[in-house]
């Protein structure tokens, strides 16, 4: 199914009220009310009703679910009922099934690459002898007859940065846990990002071979953290697995199916083809070449396509096997050439009729940013209804402040807006604690602990909220503030940019300059510079010089050197660095 009808909500207006018949699809459902299908589903789930896209409930389980989204709902009148044509899950059942599409995630010493490595050995080599295999970052294999795609990146990081940018690449995430090492930090945040998006999760208990597995002691850890295995009397599945020795990969594979099978995985060969980009690069002697998963219809050699903000045609399609193909159908990934420029990462891609609907399709097409929230802001976008659960990246420093804090939080929730935590981890805040804040449309919270400097900068340019605190009743009161519409903007400080002191010169009796060199970002005279020195901060002054040689200058971009005098600090050193900041309100 196409982003385009998943994002429904995002782009029609809500009605305050709808007629509902006496029965219905979860999809045909979520068009009505006008949300996304996934958020409706984890409302059934919350309901106590476990039901795929294209079930069908009854009028008072969808009458429910109107109302937890605040629209009222009616019975369908016998006229307006005549009028309607055949339920569209119908539809989507004639259309033939399609292999799913599946992520590995795990931490980063469990054994992902292997255990891909040895699917690949194990069900590509020997069907595909003479094939000259190339990495296009993703494969597909063959399990008796039936194909399962492979997404060849492991790590949560490239799969949520595809969420970030709206695209929905994967149907299933399997897990990667190692019998004689259990669950680590990084498995915990891999769960929160398939929980996040609303993805299946299989487990693959690796490394099952070694002497000091305890296969039984990972069971227990995935139950303390939500995921109770099916032996165990819950609904996750768990295979033991041994990469090293080619041991659990059929059984892993089936159960893969398996889940497939219950996710009724369906897409029309026959449309025009759509999906998302899924690796990029320049190659040097055939030009931009992108591998794309076609997630609908079948893509062929011809086709115009728009990605992004350009369009070109296919001239080449390769397999991962270095064969030229003709025409990719739904869930097969495949390298292509044509494109004029390098797409992005997540970038959807169509293919449409004329290289003049391309170029009309990218005169008209706006960016459309997500709603981003912010503590300052987040009473009025309540009020509004553009947010109904506050997606919240906890960061603290000790492992014990996570749970008073979840739970503290947790309770603020109201009859408008539920408080999800959807990250709780300890250390400093990241760069990919930001992803998962971006693709989830949240805000990362951190308590008595830092931010990186990556992480900082891609906050400010997606215009993320992070908030840090020292005091647990501050942060709890600033959210329960928030709530209710009490909280005043808050003054942040943005650090524009940063420069390294490389000489220092006499300006006077006493007066010094610092020759700098910017580093990043931009000296602005108009800013407020921190002298560090280290990790301690010696100074912070106003500007009251600026030069490029003899030039006074309003501002030095980086890669440029120039002259900063302060105003009541001259004490500086080679290697001091001085940050160049501004304050402006949050929110």
């Amino acid at each position: 199914m196409s982003e385009e009808r998943k994002e429904i909500s995002t782009r029609v207006p809500q009605s305050k009220a709808v007629e509902l018949p006496a029965a219905i699809s979860v999809r045909q459902l979520a068009q009505t009310i006008r949300q996304n299908p996934i958020e409706v589903i984890k409302q059934l789930m919350r309901n106590g009703l476990m039901a795929n896209i294209n079930e069908v409930i009854d009028y008072e389980a969808a009458a429910r679910i109107a109302a937890d989204f605040g629209i009222e709902a009616k019975p369908q009148t016998v006229r307006a009922a005549t009028k309607k044509k055949k339920p569209e899950h119908e539809e989507t059942k004639n259309l033939p099934l399609r292999p799913p599409v599946v992520t590995i995630m795990g931490h980063v010493d469990h054994g992902k690459t292997r255990l891909l490595d040895a699917i690949r050995q194990t069900h590509v080599m020997e069907s595909e002898t003479g094939g000259i295999t190339q990495h296009i970052g993703a494969y597909q294999v063959d399990v008796k007859g039936q194909k399962i795609t492979f997404l060849d990146t492991p790590g949560h990081e490239a799969f949520t940065a595809m969420r970030a940018r709206g695209a929905r690449s994967t149907d299933i995430t399997v897990l990667v846990v190692a019998a004689d090492d259990g669950i680590m930090p990084q498995t915990l945040e891999a769960i929160d990002h398939a929980r996040a998006a609303g993805v299946p999760i299989v487990v693959a208990i690796n490394k099952i071979d070694k002497p000091t597995a305890n296969p039984d002691r990972v069971k227990q850890q995935l139950a303390d953290h939500g995921l109770v295995v099916e032996d165990w009397g819950g609904d996750t599945i768990a295979v033991g697995t041994s990469a090293k020795e080619h041991k659990g990969i059929d059984d892993l594979l089936e159960n893969i199916l398996l889940v497939a099978e219950m996710e009724d995985l369906h897409a029309d060969p026959n449309a025009p083809a759509t999906g998302v980009v899924i690796e990029a690069e320049m190659d040097k002697s055939r030009g931009a070449m992108a591998t794309v998963l076609v997630q609908n219809g079948s893509l062929k050699i011809g086709d115009t396509i728009v990605v992004g903000d350009a369009f070109g045609k296919v001239k080449a399609m390769f397999s991962d096997q270095g064969k030229h193909l003709r025409k990719a159908d739904p869930s097969t990934p495949v390298a292509i050439l044509g494109l004029p420029t390098v797409p992005g990462v997540g970038d959807s891609f169509a293919a449409v009729e004329s290289e003049r609907q391309a170029r009309q399709i990218i005169s008209e097409r706006t960016v459309k940013k997500p709603v981003t929230v912010s503590l300052a802001s987040l009473h009025d976008q309540i009020a509004a209804g553009k947010v109904k659960e506050l997606n919240i990246v906890l960061k603290t420093d000790v492992q014990g402040s996570i749970e008073p804090i979840r739970t503290s939080l947790e309770k603020l929730a109201t009859d408008n807006l539920t408080v999800h935590i959807i990250h709780a981890g300890t250390g400093n805040i990241t760069e990919n604690d930001v992803m998962l804040a971006i693709a989830s449309h949240g805000l990362v919270i951190g308590f008595s602990t830092g931010v990186e400097t990556g992480a900082q900068k891609l906050a400010e340019t997606e215009k993320i909220d992070i908030k840090r605190y020292d005091i647990i009743y501050n942060l709890i009161e600033d959210v329960d503030k928030a709530l209710k519409g009490l909280i005043e903007p808050e003054i942040i400080e943005v650090v524009e940019g940063r420069a390294e002191v490389r000489a220092v010169f006499p300006a006077g009796k006493k007066a010094k300059v610092a020759g700098v060199y910017v580093i990043e970002g931009k000296a602005s005279r108009g800013a407020r510079v921190r002298v560090m020195r280290g990790s301690e901060q010696l100074a912070e002054s106003a500007i009251i010089s600026l030069r490029r040689f003899k030039d006074d200058v309003r501002e030095v971009a980086a890669g440029f050197e120039c002259g900063v005098g302060l105003e009541i600090f001259n004490d500086f050193q080679p290697g001091d660095i001085l940050e160049f900041v501004r304050k402006e309100k949050s929110g």
